[in-house]
């Protein structure tokens, strides 16, 4: 499966694992690695030497490209920044913020630069200054989102930027990522189906949610204060909900889900904490290795597109 992303990543296979915080460390990271696919570390808000020692522990399990993800709010945002040139990662992808500033300062170390973005207007500004490719991730996807979907954001921001575009957001299957060639992605980012997979360091009360997960089980809590968190519903989706419907405070709303993804990640508190995951989750049935989903979905996604040219 060669695309302009394996191309300029140097990976087997267009899958990308999502850089989801708590759950996307190396572990996990080194195994989609050297599994044909683009492993990633999530920063998240973690210190910069946790990120350093992260990226040194994926290095004793793969020689294959790797990647870090930033999300640009953090407090260490830009000590974690000098990490990736310092410790040479070949990929970063950024999220929850602009990385412009750090621009020069990782293309001149010879690191691919892999913004996250939500709309069409973003990817123009990413790809004017200096980004490799874009992530363009729906709303289907879990964690922090934005408005539009797949479906619509992808094929437009294709036709926007003349880098090459990642698809995100609700898929977890061969026909997921046969469906976003066909919108004009050349990779897809899979989370969801990550979280579960046996070198997933997650609690496995967290996995065994993802799996029981039906289509209607995501909620997004935040809406109304301009945060959009998808979830599996639970008891604090429910009182979040009920609060943000009552008016209360945007403070008191973030007491509520401080953190509630490191309760539910590495406590299994799959009630009170934050079981972050997409829309997608309804489909994620069996837990396997990292190496036999990303077979799964190239297999899947390469039986669909037999007799195109999608791959030329």
């Amino acid at each position: 499966m060669k695309t302009e992303i394996t191309e300029l990543l140097g990976i087997e296979y267009p899958i990308v694992q999502g850089g989801m915080a708590w759950v996307a460390e190396y572990h996990l990271a080194a195994a989609v690695s050297e599994a044909g696919g683009l492993g990633l570390i999530g920063a998240a808000s973690a210190p910069a030497e946790w990120v350093r020692e992260q990226v040194r522990e994926v290095r004793k399990l793969t020689k294959k490209p790797f990647g870090v993800n930033i999300m640009l709010m953090s407090p260490y945002a830009d000590e974690v920044a000098k990490v990736i040139v310092e410790e040479q990662v070949p990929v970063v992808t950024t999220g929850a913020g602009n990385p412009e500033k750090y621009m020069t300062m990782w293309k001149e170390a010879g690191v691919k630069v892999i913004p996250v973005v939500a709309s069409v207007a973003q990817a123009v500004r990413m790809e004017r200054n200096g980004a490799d490719a874009i992530v363009a991730e729906g709303c289907e996807a879990g964690g922090h989102i934005g408005e539009s979907t797949t479906m619509v954001l992808v094929p437009q921001t294709a036709d926007a930027v003349e880098i090459p575009v990642i698809a995100a957001g609700g898929i977890a299957d061969g026909r997921g990522v046969a469906a976003a060639f066909m919108l004009g992605a050349k990779a897809v980012q899979v989370g969801t189906h990550f979280v579960v997979t046996t070198e997933s360091q997650v609690h496995e009360n967290y996995k065994d949610r993802i799996i029981k997960a039906k289509d209607i089980d995501t909620k997004v809590t935040g809406r109304t204060t301009g945060h959009p968190v998808r979830a599996l519903r639970n008891q604090m989706t429910r009182e979040y909900l009920k609060k943000e419907a009552e008016g209360v405070p945007f403070e008191e709303l973030e007491k509520m889900t401080l953190g509630g993804l490191r309760k539910a990640v590495v406590d299994g508190d799959v009630n009170t904490g934050s079981v972050m995951a997409g829309q997608s989750a309804g489909m994620v049935k069996e837990k396997m290795s990292c190496a036999q989903l990303i077979q799964k979905l190239a297999g899947e996604a390469d039986t669909l597109l037999k007799g195109t040219s999608i791959y030329e």
